[in-house]
This record gives C-alpha cells, structure tokens and sequence, in this order.
C-alpha cells in the first residue's frame, strides 16, 4: 500500500484535489478524508494513516488544536496545509510540533504541477527518513568537552545557520537560548517560501532576548543581531552589509544555505562557525566545505534529533563537519563559543 495518508479539510473541493494529487504519487495511498478537527481525531485510530495532511483553518476544532491534540494522543507526523493569509500560525503550528508545511496554490488551475510536486517532496521523506538505517556512528563525529574546546577557534566573529524541515522548531529552541550579551551576527538560512520568512523572523524575535530580523538589501550588519534570509532570496554577505538577489535556485531552492556559507567564510574566514541542522537534501554540504577550508569551525545536528537527516547527514559524510551533537547539545555548545571567544 506504500505510505498511507489521512487528508484533513473542511473544503469539499480542496479534499477532492489533494486526495487525487496524493493518489497520483507513486508510493503515496489516501486511506481516508476528514472534513473537520473532530472528525479527524475520530479516524486516525481506525484508519491508522503513516501521515496526516491538516488544514489550517477550519471552523470549530482548529488546525492548531487539532494538531495539539494529535500529538498528545497519537505519535504520527503531521503536514500542515497554509495559505499566507495563515502565515502567523503556519510558524505557531510548526513550533507546536508540525513536521512542515505545504503552501495552498492561490491558482489552483496554473499551480497544479508545482502544488502536486511540493506534495510529494514533502510528504514521502518524512516516512522514508525512518526507514533508513542509522548511519555507522564513527561518522558522527563526538569527542570530549575539551577535545571540541581545543579545536575552536581563538576568535569567533560570525555563526551561519542552515536548516529545512524541522527547522523552524529547532531554530526556535536555538535562537531563544541565545544570550542577551550576544556580540557577533548571526545568520540564518530555513528553507521557507515568500511571506513566512517574516512571521517567521517575528516569532523568532518575540521568543527570544535578542533580535531577530528579516534581512533586506543593503542592510548593515550589526553586532548581536541575528538575520534570518527571506524566502524565495538568496542571501550573501559582501563587506560589512547583506546583499539579496534572485539568481537560479541552487539545488532546487532559494535562499540556499550554500550560498550564504561560501559568501561568509570569505568574509569571515577562520573566525566563522557554521551550523547545519535538521532537513532534507544537502544543501549547505558544499558550504560547510568552504568554511573548513578558511579554517573556520563546522557542527551538525544529530541524527537522533533531526526530523529529516539529509542536510547534515551529506555534511558528515563529506566529511566536513567538527562536531556532531543533539540539539540541545547545539545549544550548549555555540552559548559557550559566544561567552569564550568573542
């Protein structure tokens, strides 16, 4: 039967699209629909989905308290369907333990194929991540406190921060954490589309002690702010100010993470500490390489915390990563590179 999937909206006609949009992938089974919250929670029991598609907005049990409700009583990854009226609580829901989301087409007619493609890439590696051995752990690079101390270097200017699915909640937990004496830029890349990245940037901000911005060209780069790269931009830094443009995707998405790595290990070179977190793709391998080679230091997120491993499991496997850790050992660690060496 291959991946079995549970659609949930309270559109009779968007129900009918992505159950034959769904059905249409190879791999993928609609085992069932549910045209509102209750009724979703009454099905997954009997139908038993590997997956469910919610929307967002729906009159009575919402999308946010049904997904809450999911993940209380049920261990099942959950997609949530947005339109950027709902940006807002997209980033609510990601932050409440959604895997991703999938944009609704504002023309259904024109969108279909980019609609029925964004589907599938989202859908089939959150299922097919888990059935993938772990890879052999002397590829996961771990050494003791001192050990990883010792490799950092004397002076640290910049962090860069990559991630795709799962990202957002795990931003979340790394941005919030950050201390208020926080004296260098930070700079984020998270695969995200047009319009999210700011509610994005202002969750972000509003759950943390320091600022977080959406970048914009031209922006000067200031100690102790942190940028996140808008969706469908890529984001490169020249001199000391952000520069934004719209040249082709890089492996299929813009910002790429590899795009801003490479541009701040020239900028910062030895001083630049590169993080890749969880995501699917490796995006951000070729970056990290840029970094390691201007002698800057590199981190991956664990397999075990990630909600996708193919961003930083292709860096590891490149072999271009210092350090792989959990996320709240992430955490930890860049915290005591910005007291240590600022």
């Amino acid at each position: 039967m291959g991946i079995k999937v549970l659609v949930v909206d309270d559109s009779a006609f968007m129900r009918k699209i992505i159950t034959e949009m769904i059905s249409d992938i190879a791999g993928l089974t609609v085992v069932g629909t549910a045209r509102n919250g209750h009724d979703a929670l009454k099905s997954i029991p009997l139908l038993k989905p590997d997956i469910v598609t919610l929307d967002i907005e729906m009159p009575g049990l919402n999308g946010l308290e049904t997904l809450e409700r999911i993940k209380k009583e049920f261990d099942i990854p959950v997609v949530m369907m947005s339109s950027h009226s709902g940006e807002a609580i997209t980033i609510e829901a990601l932050e409440l333990g959604a895997m991703d989301f999938i944009e609704k087409p504002v023309d259904l007619k024109n969108q279909a194929v980019d609609f029925k493609k964004e589907i599938e890439k989202k859908i089939k590696p959150l299922i097919e991540e888990k059935e993938e051995p772990t890879p052999k752990k002397q590829l996961e690079k771990r050494t003791t406190t001192k050990e990883w101390q010792k490799n950092v270097p004397k002076k640290i200017e910049a962090i860069v921060i990559g991630a795709s699915t799962g990202g957002p909640k795990a931003l979340l937990h790394i941005i919030r954490h950050l201390p208020e004496t926080l004296v260098i830029p930070v700079f984020i890349v998270q695969h995200m589309p047009k319009g999210f990245t700011l509610s994005f940037a202002e969750r972000l901000n509003l759950k943390s002690v320091v600022t977080v911005v959406e970048a914009q060209d031209g922006m000067a780069v200031e100690k102790g702010i942190v940028y996140l790269a808008p969706g469908d931009y890529h984001m490169t830094i020249k001199e000391n100010k952000i520069a934004l443009n719209q040249t082709p995707k890089i492996l299929g998405v813009r910002p790429a993470v590899d795009y801003l790595f490479q541009s701040a290990a020239i900028r910062y070179k030895s001083t630049l500490v590169g993080v890749i977190l969880t995501g699917m793709g490796h995006d951000g391998s070729e970056g990290m390489k840029h970094i390691k080679e201007q002698g800057g230091f590199t981190l991956a997120q664990d397999r075990e915390t990630s909600v996708v491993y193919g961003m930083p499991g292709s860096a590891i496997k490149e072999g271009v990563v210092d350090e792989v850790a959990s996320l709240t050992e992430l955490s930890d660690k860049i915290n005591w590179m910005i007291r240590m060496r600022q």
